[in-house]
């Protein structure tokens, strides 16, 4: 017997799955040491790249040029995602290497509440008052988990931080208007990929760091997990809109927290406990809801 699931429901299982992929990313960036976050983010980018283009080609291969065409219209918003998504990349780059870790975190989960926001500037999607008060409710979560210490003597940071939060949320907005326009998922991610890698590059040509066989492979795999997200999470966008499953994209902190126990030793302490209850509760509350919702029509 075949599972049959609604697209919302499709959306949500890509999302969980997107946060994984970024969860174990951050544990293979973290493992590959000392190097400048601009370098990262070029490991993060290339490997994505590849992916979509060797996709892209096969696609090609099977169907022909025509679903390798941009859209009437989507160019623009292909740039405003590449834009947005290098911004949310390098900001959150910048705060890891300077910022207590979960200051970093937090102020990238902004992201969520910018890409349902967004959402509504770019697409009018109607924001809903119980998936708006449970992504609320969720975030308050999250900070018993990351339990935010902002230091303001460090503020150059923590803007960077809040920048990224900002470029990730209108970065989503854009792959969700893009999916609107039927923009293939692969020339998104090419697309991001390479801009990102350009805005590497000068860095990279200057300034490069040596790293060992160990590091080199260690980012590699944080590009793969990279990969893996961004595939997963521009596909969640294309099957639901943002104010319906952007609170899963906070299952990525219970991820981490697991993964932090299994790689580094990391136990969550109460606060955490009560955080993923809080954060579990507002899914379910927000999942059930939209089924209701849908039953109804």
């Amino acid at each position: 017997m075949k599972l049959k699931f609604s697209e919302t429901t499709k959306g949500i299982l890509l999302l969980i799955l997107s946060a994984f992929f970024f969860a174990l990313m951050a544990v293979f960036v973290r493992l590959s040491g000392d190097i400048f976050f601009v370098q990262k983010a070029f490991f993060r980018n290339i490997v994505a790249f590849v992916i979509a283009l060797a996709g892209i080609l096969i696609d090609i291969k099977k169907h022909g040029y025509q679903v390798a065409v941009v859209p009437k219209g989507a160019f623009i918003y292909l740039l405003l995602r590449a834009i947005t998504g290098s911004i949310g990349i390098f900001g959150n780059f910048y705060a890891v290497d300077r910022l207590v870790l979960s200051d970093a975190a937090i102020l990238n989960k902004m992201a969520p509440f910018f890409a349902i926001v967004f959402s509504f500037v770019l697409i009018r999607e109607k924001i809903k008052p119980v998936p708006l008060a449970a992504i609320i409710i969720a975030f308050l979560g999250s900070m018993l988990i990351v339990k935010p210490s902002f230091n303001f003597s460090q503020m150059i940071p923590t803007l960077a931080g809040f920048a990224g939060g900002v470029g990730a949320g209108f970065a989503y907005a854009c792959v969700r208007k893009l999916s609107t326009l039927k923009c293939n998922g692969k020339i998104i991610i090419l697309f991001f990929s390479g801009f990102s890698m350009m805005l590497s590059l000068p860095y990279m040509i200057v300034s490069f760091n040596p790293m060992t066989w160990q590091q080199i492979a260690f980012l590699c795999c944080a590009g793969a997990c990279a990969a893996g997200g961004q595939f997963s999470i521009t596909a969640a966008y294309y099957h639901a809109p943002a104010s319906k499953i952007s609170i899963y994209d906070y299952t990525q902190i219970i991820f981490s927290t697991l993964l932090g126990l299994i790689f580094f030793g990391q136990l969550p302490d109460y606060l955490s406990v009560i955080g993923y209850v809080i954060i579990i509760s507002m899914a379910l509350l927000n999942f059930f809801y939209n089924k209701k919702e849908q039953e109804k029509k």
